[in-house]
């Protein structure tokens, strides 16, 4: 059985993606209040799995993640690339007239905006987690309030869906990173192709510094799909650089590390794992 520290409640985004990465499998969810907590949870329990969103397609990078990432050093054992669907749920009984507050995540808030606004009067309220949301509702009793959540959620707290598929872009998904100590992530990874790596790097002060390990990476056929640069704390004005990439060969990666490292100051791999398979619209 595979127990995995996620942010939030039962029913969230979170827990839906680890039970859909270990598919097949047992799965226990351990419910943490913050993304912090998920990584003490590790190392509370060893063998705990935590799971940890890094990028939605709407909202962009989840920056904050990258440095907990990089603080705790637990490597990344796989990606899991989810499609975020929302509804609109509430008490049994309610109807959506009967709705005068609806709560959720900010992020939830923000991709649902132009449902919320077929909603007259209703006032918005922000909370720390879509599954809490419809936990509070249902455990409070809460009448004339809506969560925006996922399915899962609403059937986990005994709520009635009044509305499905309610986020304005049906293209959204979310990139969630799978990480935890060595040990477990060699158990996960038995048989996986590796074919992708996260790193961060940090440069030099000087002119063209990124543009040269850029043409590095391009001359070794390593494909980047993604860059991200963060202020160094500290250091007015310099930055680190968090890059995904993907390759064929994994000596020719190999190569291209040793090949920047003239180039950089410093320079740690964050994890080695298979691509996630992108689902379906």
């Amino acid at each position: 059985m595979k127990r995995v520290a996620i942010q939030g409640g039962l029913g969230a985004y979170h827990g839906i993606a680890a039970e859909n990465f270990f598919e097949g499998e047992e799965v226990e969810i351990i419910p943490c209040i913050t993304f912090r907590d998920v990584f003490k949870a590790i190392k509370k329990d060893s063998n705990v799995v935590g799971i940890m969103a890094i990028e939605n397609t709407i909202a962009g990078s989840l920056l904050p993640n990258y440095e907990l990432l990089k603080e705790h050093k637990f490597p990344i054992a796989g990606e899991y690339k989810l499609r975020v669907s929302h509804c609109l749920a509430a008490l049994p009984g309610q109807t959506i007239h009967d709705i005068k507050e609806v709560q959720s995540h900010p992020i939830a808030l923000m991709q649902c905006n132009d449902f919320i606004g077929t909603l007259p009067g209703v006032k918005v309220v922000e909370h720390e987690d879509t599954a809490l949301a419809a936990k509070d509702i249902a455990v409070k009793n809460l009448i004339g309030n809506a969560a925006i959540c996922s399915e899962r959620a609403a059937e986990i707290y005994g709520l009635n869906i009044l509305a499905r598929g309610i986020e304005t872009n049906k293209h959204n998904f979310t990139r969630f990173l799978i990480f935890a100590n060595e040990w477990v992530v060699d158990e996960i990874q038995k048989d996986e192709p590796i074919n992708k790596a996260t790193i961060v790097f940090t440069l030099p002060h000087t002119e063209g510094s990124l543009s040269k390990v850029l043409s590095v990476f391009s001359f070794y056929g390593i494909n980047l799909t993604k860059i991200q640069s963060l202020p160094i704390l500290g250091r007015e004005w310099e930055y680190q650089f968090y890059v995904d990439f993907k390759f064929d060969d994994h000596e020719r990666y190999r190569q291209s590390l040793v090949a920047i490292k003239p180039l950089i100051n410093e320079l740690k791999t964050l994890g080695e794992y298979a691509e996630g398979a992108t689902p379906n619209d």
